[in-house]
Protein backbone atom coordinates (compact mmCIF):
# COMPACT_ATOMS: atom_id res chain seq x y z
CA UNK A 1 0.00 0.00 0.00
CA UNK A 2 0.55 3.82 -0.54
CA UNK A 3 0.08 5.72 2.16
CA UNK A 4 -2.04 3.15 3.61
CA UNK A 5 -4.05 3.27 0.59
CA UNK A 6 -4.00 -0.13 -1.51
CA UNK A 7 -3.22 -0.16 -5.48
CA UNK A 8 -5.77 -0.32 -7.88
CA UNK A 9 -4.54 -2.69 -10.63
CA UNK A 10 -7.03 -2.28 -13.71
CA UNK A 11 -4.90 -3.96 -16.58
CA UNK A 12 -4.29 -7.81 -16.17
CA UNK A 13 -0.80 -7.46 -17.93
CA UNK A 14 0.05 -4.75 -15.07
CA UNK A 15 3.96 -5.75 -14.45
CA UNK A 16 3.42 -4.55 -10.76
CA UNK A 17 1.52 -8.21 -10.27
CA UNK A 18 3.29 -10.29 -12.82
CA UNK A 19 4.25 -12.64 -10.25
CA UNK A 20 0.56 -13.70 -9.98
CA UNK A 21 0.18 -14.38 -13.42
CA UNK A 22 -1.20 -17.54 -14.77
CA UNK A 23 -1.03 -19.06 -11.36
CA UNK A 24 -1.85 -22.76 -12.00
CA UNK A 25 0.92 -23.28 -14.97
CA UNK A 26 3.45 -21.88 -12.46
CA UNK A 27 2.59 -23.75 -10.02
CA UNK A 28 3.70 -26.67 -11.90
CA UNK A 29 6.74 -24.89 -13.40
CA UNK A 30 7.78 -23.58 -9.98
CA UNK A 31 8.83 -20.55 -8.91
CA UNK A 32 12.10 -20.43 -7.75
CA UNK A 33 12.01 -20.15 -3.76
CA UNK A 34 8.63 -17.67 -4.09
CA UNK A 35 5.30 -19.25 -3.50
CA UNK A 36 1.48 -18.40 -3.81
CA UNK A 37 -0.17 -17.97 -0.33
CA UNK A 38 -3.86 -18.53 -1.24
CA UNK A 39 -7.01 -17.49 1.15
CA UNK A 40 -7.49 -15.57 3.96
CA UNK A 41 -6.74 -18.14 6.86
CA UNK A 42 -3.10 -18.60 4.89
CA UNK A 43 -2.70 -14.79 4.41
CA UNK A 44 -2.75 -14.53 7.70
CA UNK A 45 0.19 -17.47 8.96
CA UNK A 46 2.01 -15.45 6.02
CA UNK A 47 1.59 -12.85 8.29
CA UNK A 48 2.85 -14.48 11.37
CA UNK A 49 5.62 -15.71 9.84
CA UNK A 50 6.43 -12.77 8.70
CA UNK A 51 6.50 -11.29 11.80
CA UNK A 52 8.00 -13.87 13.97
CA UNK A 53 11.33 -14.32 11.42
CA UNK A 54 10.88 -17.85 10.43
CA UNK A 55 12.59 -17.81 7.04
CA UNK A 56 9.69 -16.47 5.32
CA UNK A 57 9.00 -13.25 4.02
CA UNK A 58 6.11 -11.25 2.36
CA UNK A 59 6.51 -10.08 -0.71
CA UNK A 60 3.68 -8.31 -2.23
CA UNK A 61 -0.73 -8.67 -1.87
CA UNK A 62 -3.49 -9.08 -4.37
CA UNK A 63 -6.73 -8.96 -3.18
CA UNK A 64 -9.93 -8.54 -4.68
CA UNK A 65 -11.76 -4.79 -4.09
CA UNK A 66 -14.60 -6.31 -2.24
CA UNK A 67 -12.14 -8.67 0.07
CA UNK A 68 -10.36 -5.35 1.68
CA UNK A 69 -12.61 -4.37 4.23
CA UNK A 70 -12.71 -8.04 5.48
CA UNK A 71 -8.95 -8.63 5.87
CA UNK A 72 -7.71 -5.14 7.34
CA UNK A 73 -6.70 -6.30 10.52
CA UNK A 74 -4.76 -8.94 8.66
CA UNK A 75 -3.30 -6.62 6.34
CA UNK A 76 -1.64 -4.57 9.38
CA UNK A 77 0.53 -7.27 10.44
CA UNK A 78 2.68 -6.75 7.37
CA UNK A 79 5.42 -4.67 7.71
CA UNK A 80 3.89 -1.36 5.65
CA UNK A 81 6.71 -2.17 2.90
CA UNK A 82 4.82 -4.98 1.47
CA UNK A 83 2.50 -3.58 -1.19
CA UNK A 84 -1.08 -4.82 -1.40
CA UNK A 85 -3.10 -4.57 -4.94
CA UNK A 86 -6.45 -4.54 -5.51
CA UNK A 87 -8.87 -5.57 -8.40
CA UNK A 88 -12.09 -5.99 -9.68
CA UNK A 89 -13.43 -9.79 -10.23
CA UNK A 90 -13.13 -9.95 -13.81
CA UNK A 91 -9.42 -8.17 -13.27
CA UNK A 92 -8.27 -10.78 -10.81
CA UNK A 93 -9.33 -13.80 -13.21
CA UNK A 94 -8.12 -12.31 -15.65
CA UNK A 95 -4.45 -12.24 -13.53
CA UNK A 96 -4.89 -15.53 -11.80
CA UNK A 97 -6.19 -17.80 -14.76
CA UNK A 98 -9.05 -19.26 -13.34
CA UNK A 99 -11.92 -17.81 -11.23
CA UNK A 100 -10.71 -16.84 -7.72
CA UNK A 101 -13.44 -17.03 -5.82
CA UNK A 102 -11.40 -16.43 -2.28
CA UNK A 103 -9.92 -13.26 -3.88
CA UNK A 104 -7.04 -13.04 -1.86
CA UNK A 105 -3.67 -14.01 -2.98
CA UNK A 106 -0.20 -13.06 -1.64
CA UNK A 107 3.85 -13.82 -3.16
CA UNK A 108 5.98 -15.30 -0.34
CA UNK A 109 9.25 -15.86 -0.60
CA UNK A 110 11.18 -18.64 1.72
CA UNK A 111 14.97 -18.70 3.08
CA UNK A 112 17.37 -20.80 1.75
CA UNK A 113 17.11 -24.36 4.25
CA UNK A 114 19.29 -25.23 6.47
CA UNK A 115 21.30 -28.38 6.07
CA UNK A 116 20.14 -31.53 7.28
CA UNK A 117 23.05 -31.25 9.93
CA UNK A 118 21.83 -27.99 11.13
CA UNK A 119 18.44 -28.43 11.08
CA UNK A 120 18.69 -31.82 13.68
CA UNK A 121 21.14 -29.63 15.82
CA UNK A 122 18.70 -27.00 16.17
CA UNK A 123 16.05 -29.16 17.76
CA UNK A 124 15.29 -29.17 21.52
CA UNK A 125 16.88 -31.89 23.94
CA UNK A 126 13.12 -33.03 24.49
CA UNK A 127 11.72 -33.73 20.68
CA UNK A 128 9.34 -35.27 18.49
CA UNK A 129 9.85 -35.64 14.46
CA UNK A 130 8.01 -36.38 12.00
CA UNK A 131 9.69 -37.82 8.63
CA UNK A 132 8.20 -38.41 5.25
CA UNK A 133 9.11 -40.42 2.84
CA UNK A 134 7.72 -40.24 -0.75
CA UNK A 135 4.79 -38.08 -0.61
CA UNK A 136 3.65 -36.84 -4.06
CA UNK A 137 0.04 -36.12 -3.29
CA UNK A 138 -0.48 -32.20 -2.23
CA UNK A 139 -3.66 -32.96 -0.38
CA UNK A 140 -1.42 -35.63 2.46
CA UNK A 141 1.97 -32.66 2.68
CA UNK A 142 -0.50 -30.63 3.46
CA UNK A 143 -2.86 -32.61 6.22
CA UNK A 144 0.68 -33.88 7.14
CA UNK A 145 1.87 -30.20 8.04
CA UNK A 146 -1.67 -29.64 9.59
CA UNK A 147 -1.22 -32.74 11.81
CA UNK A 148 2.45 -31.45 12.90
CA UNK A 149 1.21 -28.23 13.75
CA UNK A 150 -2.16 -29.56 15.91
CA UNK A 151 0.08 -32.04 17.85
CA UNK A 152 3.54 -29.79 18.79
CA UNK A 153 5.88 -31.27 16.50
CA UNK A 154 9.34 -29.65 16.50
CA UNK A 155 10.44 -30.37 12.92
CA UNK A 156 8.69 -32.23 9.61
CA UNK A 157 11.84 -34.31 7.31
CA UNK A 158 11.03 -34.73 4.17
CA UNK A 159 13.19 -36.94 1.92
CA UNK A 160 14.42 -35.11 -1.58
CA UNK A 161 11.28 -37.42 -3.39
CA UNK A 162 8.26 -35.44 -1.40
CA UNK A 163 6.41 -32.88 -3.28
CA UNK A 164 6.72 -29.14 -2.38
CA UNK A 165 4.99 -28.57 0.65
CA UNK A 166 5.25 -24.69 -0.61
CA UNK A 167 2.52 -26.06 -3.76
CA UNK A 168 -0.19 -23.60 -3.32
CA UNK A 169 -2.80 -26.83 -2.65
CA UNK A 170 -0.19 -28.23 -0.26
CA UNK A 171 0.01 -24.82 1.62
CA UNK A 172 -3.98 -24.12 1.52
CA UNK A 173 -4.80 -27.94 2.78
CA UNK A 174 -2.02 -27.24 5.57
CA UNK A 175 -4.10 -24.09 6.80
CA UNK A 176 -0.76 -22.04 6.46
CA UNK A 177 1.20 -24.71 9.23
CA UNK A 178 3.88 -24.89 6.62
CA UNK A 179 5.24 -21.51 7.07
CA UNK A 180 5.30 -21.75 10.41
CA UNK A 181 6.22 -25.40 10.76
CA UNK A 182 10.46 -25.83 10.67
CA UNK A 183 11.08 -28.47 8.00
CA UNK A 184 13.67 -29.54 5.25
CA UNK A 185 13.35 -31.55 1.99
CA UNK A 186 16.48 -32.83 0.94
CA UNK A 187 18.81 -36.19 1.06
CA UNK A 188 17.25 -39.49 0.66
CA UNK A 189 15.30 -41.21 3.83
CA UNK A 190 17.95 -43.36 4.70
CA UNK A 191 20.04 -40.10 4.77
CA UNK A 192 17.68 -38.75 7.31
CA UNK A 193 16.83 -41.46 9.57
CA UNK A 194 20.81 -41.83 10.25
CA UNK A 195 21.41 -38.65 11.19
CA UNK A 196 18.25 -38.63 14.07
CA UNK A 197 19.47 -41.93 14.99
CA UNK A 198 22.94 -41.05 15.64
CA UNK A 199 21.43 -37.58 17.51
CA UNK A 200 19.52 -40.12 19.86
CA UNK A 201 16.56 -40.45 18.78
CA UNK A 202 14.14 -43.80 18.63
CA UNK A 203 12.83 -44.49 15.44
CA UNK A 204 9.55 -46.11 14.66
CA UNK A 205 7.88 -46.97 11.18
CA UNK A 206 4.74 -46.36 10.76
CA UNK A 207 3.22 -49.43 8.75
CA UNK A 208 0.06 -51.30 8.82
CA UNK A 209 1.78 -54.48 9.72
CA UNK A 210 3.66 -52.87 12.59
CA UNK A 211 4.67 -54.99 15.17
CA UNK A 212 3.69 -52.99 17.97
CA UNK A 213 0.27 -50.84 18.64
CA UNK A 214 0.58 -47.38 18.10
CA UNK A 215 -0.33 -46.61 21.99
CA UNK A 216 1.99 -49.21 23.23
CA UNK A 217 4.72 -47.23 22.27
CA UNK A 218 6.96 -45.97 25.18
CA UNK A 219 7.36 -42.72 25.28
CA UNK A 220 11.15 -41.16 24.86
CA UNK A 221 12.73 -37.69 25.11
CA UNK A 222 13.54 -38.45 21.11
CA UNK A 223 11.10 -39.81 19.01
CA UNK A 224 11.15 -39.73 15.51
CA UNK A 225 7.82 -41.13 13.19
CA UNK A 226 8.35 -42.52 10.10
CA UNK A 227 5.37 -42.77 7.86
CA UNK A 228 5.28 -43.06 3.66
CA UNK A 229 2.98 -42.81 0.62
CA UNK A 230 -0.28 -44.49 0.04
CA UNK A 231 -0.37 -48.01 -1.30
CA UNK A 232 3.27 -49.05 -1.32
CA UNK A 233 4.22 -47.92 1.83
CA UNK A 234 7.32 -47.57 3.31
CA UNK A 235 10.00 -49.39 1.83
CA UNK A 236 10.66 -52.44 3.14
CA UNK A 237 14.88 -51.51 4.01
CA UNK A 238 13.37 -49.15 6.15
CA UNK A 239 10.76 -51.01 7.73
CA UNK A 240 13.31 -54.14 8.02
CA UNK A 241 16.09 -51.66 9.89
CA UNK A 242 13.69 -49.53 12.47
CA UNK A 243 11.47 -50.38 15.33
CA UNK A 244 7.86 -50.86 13.38
CA UNK A 245 4.38 -49.39 15.12
CA UNK A 246 1.08 -50.33 13.15
CA UNK A 247 -2.62 -48.18 14.31
CA UNK A 248 -5.57 -50.77 15.08
CA UNK A 249 -8.31 -50.62 12.89
CA UNK A 250 -10.53 -52.66 11.30
CA UNK A 251 -9.44 -56.24 9.09
CA UNK A 252 -11.64 -55.17 6.47
CA UNK A 253 -9.74 -51.81 5.34
CA UNK A 254 -6.40 -52.07 3.66
CA UNK A 255 -4.92 -48.91 5.46
CA UNK A 256 -5.47 -45.27 6.93
CA UNK A 257 -5.24 -42.84 4.34
CA UNK A 258 -1.63 -41.27 4.68
CA UNK A 259 -2.76 -37.78 6.57
CA UNK A 260 -5.13 -39.55 9.10
CA UNK A 261 -2.86 -42.18 10.06
CA UNK A 262 0.06 -39.34 10.96
CA UNK A 263 -2.46 -37.71 12.44
CA UNK A 264 -2.93 -40.25 14.74
CA UNK A 265 0.54 -41.56 15.14
CA UNK A 266 1.09 -37.78 15.84
CA UNK A 267 -1.42 -37.70 18.35
CA UNK A 268 -0.45 -40.97 20.01
CA UNK A 269 3.10 -39.98 20.88
CA UNK A 270 2.76 -36.54 21.69
CA UNK A 271 0.34 -37.75 24.42
CA UNK A 272 3.11 -39.95 25.25
CA UNK A 273 5.56 -37.15 25.60
CA UNK A 274 3.43 -35.29 27.67
CA UNK A 275 3.07 -31.97 24.55
CA UNK A 276 -1.01 -32.08 25.17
Amino acid sequence: MSDGIPIVIDDPLDPRIAEFHAVRERDLTGRHGRFIAEGTVVLRMLAKAHAEGRGVTAEKILLLRNRLSGVKDVLAAFPPEVPVYVAEAAVIDAIAGFHLHRGVLAVGMRAAERTLADQIAALPERALVLVACGISNHDNAGAIFRNASAFNVDSVFLDETCCDPLYRKALRVSVGAVLTMPYSRQQTADAILTALSENGFDIWALSPGGETEMRDIPASARMALVTGTEGQGLPAAILSRFRTARIAQSKGLDSLNAGTATGIALYSAALAQGRL
